[in-house]
């Protein structure tokens, strides 16, 4: 479909991630609207979401179809007056600045979250979380379309909220319900969000370029689960480097960018983690699962993203 002359896509644009490498979407688009949301759906095939670009990587090549920015629908309400514990909020909202909104207005619910970089609509895809909590212990009721337009209302009992994962990846959530309560003390609601973002940047590295885990954690055989971290570590990864990427010397599941211009690909990034991934399997026998989006030009479905590009 041709764009080239509609004011409403950008073509040739670029991507905003928190890795800060990477291609360029062939078109992108920033509705106003479910309403603009739903028009852009009925004229692309091919529609990819960005959140906050806070867990993702674009290959360097780009990538085709539509890519849509819901930074436009975050609205924060209350849709009933009479009920101060649910907020109903846009899928591009800021979950940081909710975070700290909510705390400071006296609400608790996602304080376990802060640090955590993402739009709401994001977050509640890949239901973000960490060792304080998820999102999905805050979310009601979910508003999303289908990608051929169709409104699809869930509540939290019909999502099959897991670790990571959320089950509403081929839908688009434009909003969500969430359930927050009321804090009898308010200090120590701050307090605790504060304990929160303190132990974080003691054990990440918050002041470097990077998208968050690289790894989700395995579930070994026995069915526990274990850190990612810790088996890349005990691989021997630390410091690793591919060109500009880094496995972080803090945390071995952060990879680290260098951040002087062109110092660093997207490509490098993704050689780093298929090396790192290598590794792992080659000591402890764990074939480790990307907790970072990658996109690629022509990719589908169940592909595995740390492939080989294709032809």
């Amino acid at each position: 479909m041709s764009v080239a002359h509609d004011p409403a896509i950008e073509t040739d644009a670029p991507i905003p991630t928190w890795f800060g490498v990477g291609g360029r979407a062939d078109a992108l688009a920033r509705p106003r609207s479910v309403e603009e949301l739903r028009a852009l759906l009925r004229r692309f095939d091919r529609v990819r979401v960005l959140g906050d670009g806070a867990n993702m990587l674009v290959d360097d090549d780009g990538v085709d179809g539509l890519v849509v920015s819901l930074e436009n629908l975050r609205r924060v309400e209350r849709p009933d007056p009479n009920d101060p514990g649910l907020l109903r909020v846009g899928a591009g909202a800021n979950l940081p600045r909710l975070i700290v909104d909510t705390v400071r207005d006296g609400l608790s619910g996602l304080e376990g979250l802060a640090g955590v970089p993402a739009s709401l609509g994001g977050a509640i895809v890949m239901n973000a979380g960490g060792a304080f909590g998820e999102i999905a212990q805050a979310v009601e009721r979910v508003r999303a379309l289908t990608l051929d337009g169709e409104e699809i209302v869930r509540t939290r009992d019909e999502i099959p909220f897991g670790y990571r994962s959320s089950g509403l990846r081929d839908l688009i959530v434009v909003e969500a319900d969430l359930r927050l309560t009321p804090a009898e003390d308010a200090a120590a609601l701050r307090s605790r969000m504060k304990e929160v973002m303190s132990y974080k940047k003691g054990s990440q590295p918050m002041g470097e370029r990077s998208a968050g885990c690289a790894f989700k954690n395995p579930t070994l055989p026995t069915g526990e689960r274990v850190s990612a971290g810790m088996l890349i570590d005990r691989a021997g990864c630390k410091g690793e480097r591919v060109g500009g990427a880094r496995v972080s010397d803090v945390h071995a599941n952060f990879i680290v960018v260098d951040t002087a211009p062109g110092a660093c690909t997207a490509r490098d990034v993704v050689a780093l983690m298929r090396r790192v991934r290598a590794r792992v399997l080659d000591h402890a026998g764990v074939t480790l699962e990307p907790e970072v989006a990658i996109w690629r030009r022509a990719d589908q479905p169940g592909d595995d993203p740390l492939a080989e590009a294709k032809p």
